[in-house]
C-alpha cells in the first residue's frame, strides 16, 4: 500500500527579474529537482507559479506619479472620498498616495471596527463597550481619538494605520463607518477600495447619488504614461515595489499557463497541469484577518483544474455504510465505492457530506500560498504531485 499520498514541494528559483523568460525559469527548476531530489514526475502533476514572478517578468509596473495621473483624468482634480481600503502598507498605501498626488482633496472612509479582510482598527468588545454602531455612528478622526485614545496600533504590524494613512499626503482626511453612503456627505466624488464586496459598494453609491463613482479595480486599466496596467482589475492584486512604485496583477496569464504546460510536456514528456496563485483563501483564527487581498486566487489554470472536487468522505463511509465489516472488508469495500464513484456528481450525496465545497483552484492556489509563503523562502514555485489520487488506487 502507498505510504504518501499528496505533497506539495517549493522550488527555488534564482531572483526573477523583469524581462526574463519566466517559462525556461520554470522549466529549468523542475529540471533541477528531478535530477536533485529523485523526484518522479506524472501525468497530472501540477505546478503552481506565484502571480508575483509572473508580473515581475512581465514588467507589469506602475509610479505613483502614473496612478496619480490616471486618477487626475478621471476626476478631473477636486474632493475625492475613498471608501473601504483595506489596512496594508504593502497593498493600498501607495495607491492612496497617487490618489492624493491627483486630487485636490480626499476623504478615506475606513470601515470599523475590521476592514474588509479582517484588519481590525478596533476590537468589536470595543465598540460594545462605547454603544456604537458602525452603520450608522461615522466617527471623525478626533471622535475615534476620544473615545478609543491616541495610539491605536495594529496587533501583528504595531501601525497606526490612521496615523499612517493621514502620513501619505498633506490634503487627507480620515473618517470612520461601515455605510459606504456616508461619504457623500464629503463629496459625490468616490473611489471604491473594496476588494471583493466592490460590486455591491459600487452600487449603493451610484444608488445614493454619487456622481462620478470608479473603483480600485477601474484604474489602471490600460497604460498611462508607458504605465502597466491590467485591463480586468486596475489596481486591484497591487503590491508595492518601492516608495514610488507599484507591481500591478499579472496579464495574459492565460497565454502564460498555455506556454508552460506545452513547455514541461516537451521537458518531462508528462501532461502537466499549471495555474498561476496570488492569495489563498483561509483566514487566521486568531487575529481574524482573512489573507486573500488579490481579486481571485488563481487568474488562469489550465483545463484539468477546472471544477471542484468530487470526493466520498472516508470516515462516513466507515462509520456508516461498512461499520459491521472486518478490517479488511471495510477497506475492500471502501475501495470499491472509490472507484466507482468515477462520473458521478457527489452534489447532495450524504456519502460526500463534509468534503471540501470549493473551486480545486481555489484550495490549490491556497496550498501553493502556504508552501512558498510571502517572506524569504525563495520558493515561488510549487510543484505538487497525487493531489487527484484517492485511496484505492495503489
Amino acid at each position: 500500500m502507498r505510504v504518501i499520498g499528496t505533497r506539495a514541494l517549493g522550488l527555488r528559483t534564482p531572483i526573477i527579474r523583469e524581462s526574463d523568460d519566466l517559462v525556461a525559469v520554470v522549466c529549468q527548476s523542475v529540471s533541477d529537482a528531478i535530477e536533485n531530489e529523485d523526484i518522479r514526475v506524472n501525468d497530472g502533476d501540477i505546478v503552481g507559479i506565484t502571480e508575483a514572478v509572473v508580473a515581475r517578468s512581465q514588467g507589469n509596473y506602475a509610479s505613483v506619479d502614473q496612478i496619480a495621473a490616471d486618477v487626475r483624468a478621471k476626476f478631473a482634480g477636486g474632493h475625492v472620498g475613498v471608501v473601504f481600503p483595506i489596512l496594508s502598507r504593502n497593498r493600498f498605501a501607495m495607491l492612496l498616495k497617487g490618489i492624493a498626488r491627483g486630487v485636490e482633496k480626499v476623504t478615506v472612509q475606513l470601515s470599523y471596527p475590521a476592514d474588509e479582510v479582517g484588519n481590525q482598527l478596533v476590537t468589536w468588545e470595543d465598540v460594545d463597550d462605547k454603544q456604537l454602531n458602525p452603520y450608522s455612528n461615522c466617527l471623525s478622526e478626533s471622535e475615534y481619538r476620544r473615545l478609543f485614545g491616541t495610539e491605536i496600533k495594529h496587533r501583528f504590524t504595531g501601525i497606526d494605520y490612521v496615523e499612517y494613512y493621514k502620513s501619505l499626503g498633506d490634503n487627507i482626511d480620515i473618517v470612520l463607518c461601515s455605510d459606504p453612503k456616508r461619504i457623500i456627505e464629503y463629496t459625490d466624488q468616490v473611489i471604491a477600495a473594496d476588494i471583493h464586496t466592490r460590486a455591491r459598494t459600487k452600487r449603493a453609491l451610484r444608488a445614493a447619488g454619487a456622481k462620478k463613482v470608479f473603483g480600485i479595480d477601474e484604474i489602471l486599466t490600460e497604460s498611462v504614461n508607458g504605465s502597466g496596467y491590467n485591463e480586468l482589475y486596475g489596481l486591484l492584486g497591487s503590491n508595492k515595489a518601492s516608495e514610488e512604485r507599484v507591481k500591478l496583477f499579472p496579464r495574459n496569464c492565460d497565454d502564460f499557463v498555455q506556454k508552460m504546460q506545452h513547455s514541461l510536456r516537451e521537458l518531462t514528456g508528462k501532461t502537466m497541469e499549471v495555474l498561476v496563485y496570488g492569495d489563498g483563501g483561509f483566514k487566521d483564527p486568531v487575529g481574524g484577518i482573512w489573507e486573500l487581498a488579490d481579486p481571485v486566487i488563481a487568474p488562469a489554470y489550465t483545463s484539468g483544474l477546472a471544477g471542484t472536487p468530487n470526493e466520498l468522505k472516508l470516515k462516513y463511509l466507515a462509520d456508516n455504510d461498512f461499520a459491521n465489516l472486518s478490517k479488511d472488508k471495510a477497506r475492500e469495500a471502501i475501495e470499491q465505492a472509490i472507484s466507482a464513484k468515477a462520473g458521478r456528481d457527489q452534489m447532495g450525496k450524504m456519502e460526500s457530506e463534509g468534503t471540501t465545497p470549493r473551486q480545486l483552484t481555489d484550495l490549490l492556489g491556497s496550498l501553493c500560498d502556504l508552501v512558498s509563503g510571502s517572506g524569504d523562502k525563495g520558493t515561488p514555485i510549487v510543484l505538487i504531485q497525487g493531489y487527484f489520487d484517492n485511496y484505492a488506487i495503489k
